[in-house]
Formats: structure tokens, C-alpha cells, sequence
């Protein structure tokens, strides 16, 4: 080979690589771009976030933005068309951990990739919404209890009793709701009945906070419902231990003094008719019912003095 034909080779070879050379740096270059416009901003924070069914992504995208989770919005939505040429997310609870890039917060709102586990949570039937606010607030991470009060007060017997799973930031309101709609589903059936009936929907379930705590289950709790409400209906006190004003004053007390359950509730609603005013459950729990004063008088001497 000459020497003419090795500097050629070596001219071709050099003007090969020149735009090799430009576009490696320019790919770099755009990297380095990339890097910076997707990488969180130096005050991000680790961030709860909900985002509800059929929520507008704008919204969800300037909550990020507001949040200081993400630099730019327009760069996250690029990040989801590369990831997905809809650019979907998905409802949920999300923790979005600090210093998260954009195209990683893009890819877990659009996989659903939420980084919380929900807790399990209790509640029984009967609890007043004090109790409830206590137990949530041993389950939820800076659980107000004070606030949960305020706004659940309105609902006092509307606070479904169930096991629930909540995510470890979820706040008082999102909790009520949850609450309230387990109420409407699981007394879905009843809503006829209810509407039908020729009482005050909250009477019916204010009796039926009371037969939470009057009754020991599905043996005795209809005829107790039978009680009551006769007794009611003939403006006789209720007198009923689980709350003390009925001694004092006739009628139901004003609101519901529980959460009651499902039985309670559809006991409530179909008393069972009987000739007993008076009962009492023995050391035991078994219920002795009596038609008048005299013979409750008795019972009382026979299971509850000795």
C-alpha cells in the first residue's frame, strides 16, 4: 500500500468519526439534559398523595409541581408518553419518595406502584365515635382526633362497624366518607324498609345504638326491640343502663349514642311483638323478661342480688 493510499484511508476514517464524535456528544449532551429535567428538586420531601377515581391529571400533575416533588410538569407528562403513548395514571394512595425522578414518579402513577401497605383496622359494633377516634389514632400515623370529632359529630350512628384498611396518612374526612359509604352498601336492602317505616330514619337508628348495648344477640335482641318501642309508644321511660338520661327523661335520647351493626339495625326494624315491658340479663347474660313491674322486681332480686 503507498502512501497516497494510507493517508486516504486515514482522511476517510477521521471524517467517519467526526460525526460519530458529534453525535455521541450531542447524545450525551441530551443526557445530561434529560437527567436534569427529570431529577427532583433539592427540596423534595417524601409526599403522601391521593389521587381520587376520574381525577383531572392536570390537578394531579400541579400537586407534584406545587409540592415540589417534580421540576416541570410538561417533562412528567413526556415522561408518561414514553412509558405509555396514553399517558394514564391510576387512582390510589401513593407515597412518592424524595428525591424520586420524574420518570420514576411517572412510571408508579402509571403502573399503580403506590410504596404503602394500608392497616388493618377493627371496628366493632357499638363503638361511639370517641372510641373509634381512639383506636384509629393507635392505627394512623398523626391522627387528629379533635378533628375527626368535629366532623364526624354529625354522624354519630352512621360510622359503619366493620374491618377496614386504611393507608397510614389517610385524614378524618377521607375516613368518614369511607365510613358513611359502607353504611349506605351494607344497609342497602334496608333502605325500603326504612323509607316505609312509619318512624323517623333517625329514631330507627338511634333504637338501634341503644339495642347494641340492651341486647346480647340474635336470641333476645327482637323482643328487646319489641320492648322498647312499646314502651316508647305508651310515653314510658326507656330506662335503659347504657344511657342513664332515660331514667330521668321519656323518649329517645336526641341522637344516636353508637355506631350500631347490621342486627341492631334490622332489628330496629322489626320488633317483635310481645306482652313483656320489663327484662334483665343475669350474671350469666341470660335475658328474664317480665309482663309487669312486680315480677321484674323479682327477677332482679333472684340474679342480680345474690
Amino acid at each position: 500500500m503507498d502512501l497516497d493510499t494510507n493517508e486516504t484511508l486515514i482522511t476517510k476514517r477521521n471524517i467517519i468519526k467526526k460525526p460519530l464524535l458529534l453525535v455521541a456528544t450531542a447524545f450525551l449532551f441530551l443526557i445530561i439534559i434529560f437527567q436534569f429535567l427529570t431529577s427532583a428538586p433539592k427540596t423534595s420531601q417524601d409526599l403522601f398523595i391521593k389521587i381520587d377515581k376520574n381525577q383531572n391529571p392536570t390537578l394531579v400533575f400541579q400537586e407534584l409541581k406545587d409540592k415540589k416533588v417534580i421540576k416541570s410538569i410538561n417533562v412528567l407528562k413526556i415522561c408518561l408518553k414514553i412509558i405509555d403513548s396514553k399517558g394514564g395514571i391510576k387512582a390510589g394512595n401513593y407515597l412518592i419518595k424524595k428525591d424520586s425522578p420524574a420518570y420514576q414518579i411517572a412510571r408508579q402513577i402509571n403502573a399503580g406502584i403506590y410504596n404503602i401497605k394500608p392497616v388493618k383496622v377493627f371496628i366493632r359494633e357499638g363503638l361511639s365515635n370517641q372510641k373509634i377516634a381512639e383506636i384509629l389514632a393507635t392505627k394512623i400515623n398523626d391522627f387528629n382526633q379533635e378533628l375527626f370529632l368535629e366532623k364526624a359529630k354529625e354522624y354519630e350512628g352512621y360510622l359503619f362497624p366493620d374491618t377496614y384498611f386504611f393507608y397510614p396518612q389517610e385524614e378524618a374526612e377521607g375516613i368518614i366518607k369511607i365510613m358513611l359509604d359502607n353504611f349506605e352498601k351494607k344497609t342497602k336492602d334496608l333502605s325500603i324498609l326504612i323509607k316505609n317505616s312509619n318512624r323517623e330514619e333517625k329514631d330507627i337508628i338511634t333504637m338501634a345504638s341503644i339495642l347494641e348495648g340492651e341486647a346480647s344477640g340474635q336470641d333476645d335482641i327482637y323482643i328487646i326491640s319489641g320492648i322498647l318501642w312499646k314502651r316508647l309508644d305508651k310515653n314510658m321511660m326507656l330506662q335503659v343502663d347504657v344511657d342513664r338520661r332515660t331514667y330521668e327523661q321519656a323518649g329517645l335520647p336526641d341522637k344516636p349514642i353508637s355506631n350500631p351493626g347490621l342486627l341492631s339495625i334490622k332489628a330496629s326494624l322489626s320488633p317483635v311483638s310481645s306482652d313483656y315491658y320489663y327484662y334483665l340479663h343475669d350474671k350469666d347474660g341470660q335475658v328474664h323478661f317480665a309482663k309487669n313491674y312486680d315480677e321484674h322486681r323479682r327477677y332482679i332480686d333472684k340474679y342480680l342480688k345474690n
